[in-house]
């Protein structure tokens, strides 16, 4: 099981915290702190698995993690998680929200998330109809047809004059 997943970047920063177990706030942060002392002092071509740190479980836990460029992503596991499925993980923390809930791993399987992010995607361009009703207005307001445009307009009691609008055309 899934225990935490940490994003913090280069200088310790944290980006993401998530526990999946319940820590006091101070303890959450000595974690933070005390992974990224952990993962900082390796270097970038040894293994990404180590044993977790004596805050978070000491030796049954495992903190996994992976190097992107400014961002350190390091999930805190169980023994029962497997090391290469959590790597794998990692490589699509764009879309924890849909992977991991709970603390647990939901899905892994690429092609059942990607079809998953397709339909959500398809969902909501289904529904940016008023979201785009702006955009719409304006295209079909340039595309009306008047052989004329009007330059005054008559509203029962209101006249309105249209300025010259053909430099705008």
């Amino acid at each position: 099981m899934i225990q935490a997943i940490l994003v913090f970047n280069n200088h310790g920063k944290p980006r993401l915290v998530r526990f999946y177990q319940r820590f006091p706030e101070e303890i959450q942060q000595q974690i933070v702190r005390e992974t990224f002392h952990l993962v900082l002092k390796r270097d970038d071509n040894i293994c990404n698995f180590l044993e977790g740190g004596s805050l978070i479980g000491g030796s049954d836990y495992k903190l996994i993690y992976r190097h992107y460029a400014t961002l350190y992503f390091v999930f805190c596991v169980d023994s029962s998680e497997s090391e290469l499925g959590i790597l794998d993980l990692i490589q699509v923390h764009y879309i924890l929200q849909e992977v991991v809930m709970g603390g647990m791993v939901l899905e892994t399987n690429m092609n059942e998330i990607v079809a998953q992010m397709e339909a959500q995607n398809r969902l909501e361009k289904s529904e940016g109809g008023l979201s785009a009703a702006p955009a719409r207005a304006v295209s079909a307001v340039k595309n009306i047809n008047l052989p004329e445009i009007p330059r005054n307009i008559n509203i029962g009691d209101l006249n309105i004059k249209v300025p010259n609008l053909s430099q705008f055309v």
